[in-house]
């Protein structure tokens, strides 16, 4: 096979504009891979299974051997550990800090979140919707009409959320659902991106590093999920000038994904990764091998780019 040409080299079109030229393909707008509403597997698996095919009774071995891994169950420790009374122009209520370890080992990635008790509530109802019958045993703190703002409640349901959130946690149904993942991080995870669609990249970067560590512990049975957050902190470090954190970033997006060439993320973002690898002198060859075998097996029209799809992601 000739070597390919270099990204900005006149014979450089890009590995994906290599394929047949047409009207780009409608980008879906969900911001996670994983299944909503409700518990389940990745939403991607029987894509993964197809691209699959294609290797070889070794790859397959090490390639699931490597999927067990990641399965494994990732213990969580949830403390409500301060709370502080919000005051503004129409409404006063009280915000709780979360904190989220790991237990096991020294996690110095833990997860520092706020959340008020309308938040806890909305997680309440969701949930009910879809596990009524593994949640009839979960107490919920109740709400109050008076007293909500005195020390003695704050500190009786800071108690009481603690342990909400613990038992969620200890059904594996719930703690792998799209409610439980979004009621702990969509709201930064939002922030982020409009941080990117807005161009404030700097923010968006310091939003996507706390909490994209909590979004791969919550999804250990879905890595895929990760994958856009990864990909928006390629494409911030990028833009920032910063191509070595930025290839980083793809790394950890492209093992995420592993052989599931028919992910949405798949082409744009090996596309990218040929680039950064250029500009940092790698081997960007081997990168765009990947991608044109993987246009091989799976002929595809013109698609995204990767800030095209990422700019896409968490709209509401």
């Amino acid at each position: 096979m000739a070597r390919p040409e270099h990204p900005g080299s006149p014979g450089w079109t890009g590995p994906v504009t290599q394929c047949a030229a047409k009207t780009k393909q409608e980008a879906p707008t969900t911001d996670a891979d994983l299944p909503s509403p409700g518990p389940g597997e990745c939403s991607d698996a029987h894509s993964s299974q197809s691209s699959n095919s294609n290797m070889t009774t070794r790859e397959l071995q090490a390639y699931w051997q490597n999927e067990k891994g990641r399965w494994k169950h990732v213990k969580l420790l949830f403390e409500i550990s301060s709370a502080r009374i919000e005051e503004r122009t129409v409404s006063k209520f009280v915000m709780y800090q979360i904190v989220v370890i790991q237990t096991g080992s020294f996690d110095s990635n833990k997860a520092v979140l706020e959340r008020r008790y309308s938040d806890f509530e909305k997680l309440q109802k969701s949930l009910l919707k879809t596990f009524r019958e593994e949640m009839e045993d979960v107490v919920f703190p109740k709400k109050h009409l008076t007293g909500n703002f005195s020390q003695e409640m704050i500190c009786q349901r800071k108690l009481a959320l603690k342990e909400y959130l613990g038992q969620l946690y200890s059904m594996r149904c719930v703690r792998r659902s799209r409610e439980f993942a979004d009621f702990l991080t969509r709201p930064e995870l939002c922030e982020a991106f409009g941080c990117l669609r807005a161009g404030q990249y700097p923010r968006a970067l310091e939003l996507l590093v706390r909490v994209v560590p909590l979004q791969e512990k919550l999804t250990t049975h879905c890595p895929t999920a990760v994958v856009p957050a990864l990909c928006a902190m390629l494409v911030c470090h990028r833009d920032l000038e910063r191509p070595a954190e930025a290839f980083a970033a793809g790394e950890r997006a492209l093992r995420c994904l592993q052989a599931r060439e028919g992910h949405r993320y798949y082409a744009p973002l090996l596309d990218a990764m040929v680039r950064l690898a250029y500009v940092l002198g790698k081997d960007f060859v081997s990168l765009q091998g990947r991608l044109e075998e993987s246009q091989l097996r799976r002929p595809t029209h013109r698609g995204f780019t990767l800030k095209e799809l990422t700019v896409r992601e968490y709209l509401s």
